[in-house]
């Protein structure tokens, strides 16, 4: 029980991940990370920043998977 809220901040921390933007729906991006394509959906994403040329986005960490 000791580790528990220790392992939620960890699973809720929240990062700026560069990112290239893919193809947008109305609810959704498909961003390339990592040689991944993964679909975010926009209401996840806090910010969206652009940074010395690469777009970043902020979300949780969680949802990269």
């Amino acid at each position: 029980m000791f580790y528990w809220p220790v392992y939620e901040n960890l699973k809720n921390r929240k990062i700026w991940v560069k990112v290239r933007f893919v193809h947008e729906t109305e609810k959704a991006v498909l961003v390339l990370c990592e040689n991944r394509k993964i679909w975010i959906a926009k209401s996840r994403i806090d910010k969206i920043r652009l940074r010395n040329g690469d777009f970043e986005i902020y979300i949780k960490e969680s949802v990269l998977g």
